[in-house]
């Protein structure tokens, strides 16, 4: 299956151009403010892509998903996306597994403190996850801001190095943008927007 990741549109969803596809994915920071409105205009575009899977996860701007309990989210979903929080679903047999946790930073929406706090929702992920999507990066793996300071979860890399998913796909620090391989897991940040929220990076793509 080809697989579409995107990360931090940040509203500016409508001016995107996407590739072809059968899975696309988002991982986190749909809206600017966290806002209802600005929630179901991204369901409403989300939902009408052309493909066969939807998938998504909150980040640390969609303060919606925080405040709003399960049973309105679940009412306000469209019948055609899948989204994830702590959980996961599987598709054509590769399990996916999502989760929008992001160390602490200035009262963020989905902020966790560093060590325990943040371990236990990585505690979550099953051993047998193929695609792992968090907005936040792990630590040194495409996590480095414009000032050069890696601020990715050191707790969410020790992890990935235990379970070893294919994939794993995040956001949240727009300026690092791209990919890096190991040889057991391909990290993608998938950030849209640039470090001056600026519409600049191409979807990334690949094949599972």
């Amino acid at each position: 299956m080809k697989f579409v990741a995107i990360a931090d549109s940040h509203g500016k969803h409508s001016n995107l151009v996407l590739p072809k596809g059968d899975v696309i994915i988002h991982a986190g920071d749909v809206s600017k403010k966290g806002e209802e409105n600005e929630v179901i205009d991204f369901l409403n575009w989300f939902k009408g892509l052309d493909y066969k899977h939807k998938i998504f996860i909150a980040g640390n701007h969609d303060f919606f998903f925080e405040r709003t309990s399960q049973e309105i989210i679940e009412k306000l979903m469209p019948e055609n996306v899948i989204y994830l929080c702590d959980n996961g679903v599987t598709i054509e047999n590769i399990k996916i597994w999502g989760s929008p946790i992001t160390p602490w930073f200035f009262n963020w929406a989905f902020n966790r403190h560093r060590g325990d706090s943040i371990s236990r929702h990585w505690e979550l992920i099953p051993s047998n996850t193929d695609l792992l999507i968090t907005h936040g990066p792990a630590f040194c793996k495409l996590d480095k801001t414009k000032n050069g300071q890696n601020v990715g979860c050191e707790n969410l890399l020790n992890t990935i190095r235990k379970i070893k998913p294919k994939i794993h796909i995040s956001g949240h620090i727009h300026e690092s943008y791209g990919q890096i391989y190991t040889s057991t897991t391909k990290f993608i940040n998938a950030s849209v927007l640039d470090e001056n929220y600026a519409l600049k990076n191409a979807p990334i793509t690949f094949d599972l």
